[in-house]
């Protein structure tokens, strides 16, 4: 079976449905075939200033890019396009967290090494101050701004415009994608796939000896795709282009201003969408109070998809009551691995656990072994197979995370997981947010599934914080929507009813937010400081 390009398969689905629509992000409406034109150019346009790759796959390591690195600092509109284009001209389109600061922008990009940055045009001054030397292109996407042009840039239409209609540049499965991560517990990585894995493992792609099945796809497809999350974040990344290379139509959510779920609601049944994407409790809580506001016509509405950071079973189960006829399929991946579990709840039967999809199991502790349905074990959460090459630049992190055992290649994120006796699996949390307090782990995302569960608790984080007598404690920050919200006692109560003592927090602080990244995920390097800020006012 032959292996593909993310840019040949595009080219493939837009020849064989040239004139459906492909996106729509805002006033903006493009067709597949206008979409193949317009990213041939640019990639021709990239291909004739020098971007492409340089070295074969083969001659390099696995954290080794031979490939010009091209960092996207946009919003949702034309982000396909641009990343399209640049896939097409064989340079690496790279994310870039709009929502980051100057500082950690300069240093990502700093860690990236990008020939090119492509910005929207009100990200000008930031692309001012954080581009390092060594970009020799700065291309401005229009987004209705005032603000000037930066000196020596182009707009994307000029560049398109320059580049000619012919050739076609010929691509390779080996030809990379980069996703950088999301930078919770950290710095962000760029985590390297092969698009032939890519496409396979994480865009609902096969592998095909020919473009037939490609177009016969494309040709019985064309349900409406909402993805409402930014595609500066992987899950946005893979929802949009799983639905695009099998030919659906893409509904994209303006984000150059935040988020709304009325306005979200209004295109969904504007545009009679049948899957809406969403991440975690940042998305589910507005759109569930949206709801309860005002009702809207979703009868093509046939799931919501909601993965990349925590869904409080309070968001899910409402969102089953109040759109009774879809299914809430909460996913379970990372931009290391892809997908790789699904829970899938319908009203009156909703799951908790994940059923694996191909290639994701339980490893041992020791990580010599996969677990078996019902072993008590806690090991590690993993993928096998089709996972990525490594993480730029970084040989130790790429050889920790991603091990050749026993021949086999995995991909293992740092998830602590079970497997339970139907086989699914079931998550204990990051190892990275584990707190050990008094010598037993706490899992984090254990507790906080807790909390989220109590009514008047909207959201919830749970971190660790230096103490005299536990080495560590655990400490809960809290947001209530109710007017008589539950007092500290009350909550530690409720937690004490369902987990270990040890688990429970010893401080719960109310906070009129929690705060989350720009993606959606949520910021543990605030709730830190949080509870550390905390802490010390107590003893001053």
């Amino acid at each position: 079976m032959s292996e593909w390009s993310i840019g040949a398969v595009f080219d493939a689905v837009a020849a064989a449905v040239p004139d459906r629509t492909m996106t729509v992000c805002g006033d903006r409406r493009r067709n597949f075939g206008e979409v193949a034109q317009r990213t041939r150019r640019f990639a021709n346009f990239l291909a004739g200033n020098g971007f492409g790759a340089h070295t074969a796959r083969a001659d390099l390591a696995r954290w080794e890019c031979g490939q010009d690195r091209v960092a996207l600092l946009m919003h949702n509109d034309q982000y396909l396009d641009v990343m399209i284009g640049c896939l097409k001209a064989r340079a690496v389109p790279v994310n870039v967290n709009p929502h980051y600061t100057a500082r950690e922008i300069r240093d990502l990009l700093a860690y990236i090494g990008p020939r090119a940055v492509v910005y929207h045009r009100s990200f000008g001054p930031i692309v001012a101050e954080a581009a390092p030397e060594g970009v020799e292109l700065l291309i401005s996407v229009e987004d209705d701004s005032d603000v000037p042009e930066l000196p020596g840039s182009i707009t994307l239409e000029q560049a398109i415009s320059r580049g000619a209609p012919d050739p076609l540049i010929a691509t390779s499965p080996d030809d990379l994608v980069m996703l950088c991560t999301g930078g919770t517990t950290g710095r962000p990585k760029g985590v390297l796939w092969r698009q032939g894995d890519v496409y396979v493992s994480s865009m609902n792609g096969a592998d095909h000896e020919s473009s037939t099945p490609l177009g016969e796809l494309a040709r019985m497809t064309g349900h409406v795709w909402f993805a409402v999350s930014p595609l500066s974040h992987a899950a946005g990344i893979w929802t949009a282009f799983a639905g695009l290379l099998a030919g659906q139509s893409i509904v994209l959510y303006d984000d150059r201003r935040s988020f709304d779920p009325h306005l979200a609601l209004r295109i969904a049944e504007r545009e009679r969408a049948a899957l809406l994407t969403i991440v975690g409790d940042a998305y589910a809580g507005p759109l569930v109070r949206a709801l309860r506001e005002h009702p809207y016509e979703l009868s093509a509405l046939l799931a919501i998809g909601t993965g990349g950071a925590a869904t409080n079973p309070m968001h899910r189960h409402a969102l089953l009551e109040l759109i009774p006829h879809v299914s809430v399929v909460e996913g379970y991946g990372s931009s290391e691995t892809g997908g790789m579990g699904f829970g899938r709840s319908t009203r009156g039967a909703e799951v908790d656990g994940f059923a694996p999809m191909p290639g994701g199991v339980v490893l041992s502790h020791d990580r010599t072994r996969v677990l078996r349905p019902g072993d008590t074990e806690v090991g590690w959460a993993a993928r096998t197979g089709r996972v990525p090459l490594g993480y730029l630049h970084d040989r130790v992190a790429t050889e920790r995370t991603f091990p050749v055992i026993d021949g086999v290649r995995m991909a293992v994120p740092g998830d602590r997981a079970t497997v339970d006796a139907d086989g699914n699996l079931r998550l204990l949390g990051r190892d990275a947010l584990v707190v050990n307090t008094g010598g037993e782990k706490v899992f984090v995302e254990e507790v906080e599934e807790v909390l989220r569960a109590h009514p008047g608790i909207s959201d919830a984080l749970v971190v660790g914080r230096p103490s005299p007598v536990w080495g560590q404690e655990v400490v809960a920050l809290v947001c209530t929507d109710s007017a008589d919200p539950p007092t500290a006692a009350v909550l530690r109560q409720s937690c004490r009813t369902r987990l270990a003592g040890f688990k429970v927090p010893k401080a719960i602080i109310p906070v009129p937010e929690i705060r989350r990244l720009g993606n959606g995920k949520p910021d543990y390097r605030w709730a830190v400081r949080q509870v550390t800020h905390d802490v010390a006012e107590e003893r001053s």
